[in-house]
């Protein structure tokens, strides 16, 4: 007889060696949750980075929602469909649809990542087989893709140029002050030239009669495009915006599913969609994004949450590596934010050619390491619907709901 499966939950809050500033939040620590789903012996890793300015979601909700998991029906799915056929369900349906998940994205998000990451360690297959895209699976393993750098407000934009280079793409947050945003800009592309795209991330912050007049302003100092300019979800606002403003638009925040997607699309409200796994659903919600925005002749970005802490790291880096025609691709800074990590290996991020590669092994390629210990709040077990917490909560300076 098999040992029953288990779930452990951990809340992981990182203190960053350096904080991370934009128009909507300041982070200086991280608040993941990650999953450890064991069954007959293999484990897998997921995690999800709630942020309410972006789904609603925070990790307390999350957590509270995470007691209806139905363990005993993914360790069934498991023994009786088999785990290759299972993983042909998954990355057709995705798990939310497939066990009818409770919760947003962030949960659909945290139990795909650590199911897909248990079959394809089961079945040996890396992170790129565990996700939808058009691009090659042979090879894909082992290709580099150049990523983008990005400016926050904690940041002087003359330190930025002269250590954060080689430049593929650059995304500056935006300033409560166009002219310094415009200065910004100006300064980048003196520096750098014609050959780099430049984004404005507004994180909603602008007026929508002001909105015009600021892409008039940036496009004359160099920029390429501004992303989620206005309101979460103002699309009029948005159609009128592309029409008379003078950059193009993508859109973050406002496209958390396939039914803001449409809307977006039908409204004609944006250029292009910056996709990002937690906040999306998970991989296979965030391919079908990727799918629909080829579909429809726009450009799309492989994003990151700030301070993702390791199974979202490796899994955004199989997404990028089968969506490769992506726009640009966001390496996240886990390497200057966290000493420590509570996964090993260390996902990479080469800062002399700012270029990503996916984390080898099967899976998506990491383990929980001792760090991790620390972070552990509450295991359940197959059989016995009661989670058992495993650790008292800790107290931080930084919580989930009043940061980016």
């Amino acid at each position: 007889m098999s040992e029953p499966a288990t779930a452990e939950l951990y809340r992981v809050e990182l203190p960053m060696a350096v904080g991370f500033d934009h128009p909507a939040h300041r982070r200086t620590t991280s608040d993941s949750l990650v999953l450890r789903l064991t069954v007959d012996g293999w484990s897998g890793i997921g995690e999800c980075a709630p942020r309410r300015y972006v789904t609603g979601e925070t990790s307390d909700l999350v957590a509270d929602a995470l007691r209806a998991l139905p363990l005993e029906a993914i360790a069934a799915s498991l023994r009786d469909t088999g785990p290759a056929a299972l993983l042909a369900l998954l990355l057709n349906e995705g798990a939310a649809a497939h066990y009818a998940l409770p919760g947003g994205n962030n949960l659909h998000c945290l139990v795909e990542t650590a199911l897909l990451d248990l079959i394809g360690k089961r079945l040996g297959l890396p992170g790129t087989e565990l996700v939808p895209g058009p691009g090659a699976v042979n090879g894909a393993a082992t290709a580099s893709l150049p990523v983008s750098q990005v400016l926050d407000l904690s940041l002087d934009v003359e330190e930025f140029l002269d250590t954060r280079g080689p430049f593929h793409f650059v995304k500056t947050k935006a300033s409560s002050a166009i002219s310094r945003d415009v200065r910004t800009v100006a300064a980048i592309r003196d520096r750098l030239g014609d050959r780099v795209p430049i984004m404005v991330d507004a994180n909603m912050s602008w007026a929508p009669d002001a909105a015009v007049g600021h892409t008039r302003s940036l496009h004359e100092a160099g920029a390429t495009f501004v992303e989620e300019p206005l309101a979460k979800g103002a699309w009029r606002q948005l159609a009128r915006l592309r029409k008379e403003g003078a950059l193009p638009v993508m859109l973050d925040e406002s496209v958390r599913t396939a039914a803001d997607a449409r809307a977006a699309v039908a409204h004609g409200a944006c250029d292009a969609f910056n996709i990002r796994i937690a906040k999306n659903g998970g991989p296979v919600a965030a391919a079908g994004l990727a799918a629909f925005a080829r579909e429809h002749g726009l450009a799309f970005q492989i994003g990151v949450q700030v301070a993702e802490v390791g199974p979202l790291i490796a899994a955004g880096r199989a997404l990028a590596l089968r969506n490769a025609d992506a726009l640009t691709v966001e390496g996240g800074q886990s390497d200057r934010f966290f000493p420590d990590m509570v996964v090993s290996p260390r996902p990479v991020v080469d800062r002399i050619g700012n270029t990503v590669r996916g984390v080898p092994g099967t899976g998506f390629g990491l383990e929980l390491n001792h760090h991790a210990t620390r972070w552990a709040r509450a295991r359940r077990t197959e059989g016995d619907p009661l989670w058992q917490v495993t650790a008292p909560a800790t107290t931080h300076t930084a919580r989930s709901e009043d940061h980016a």
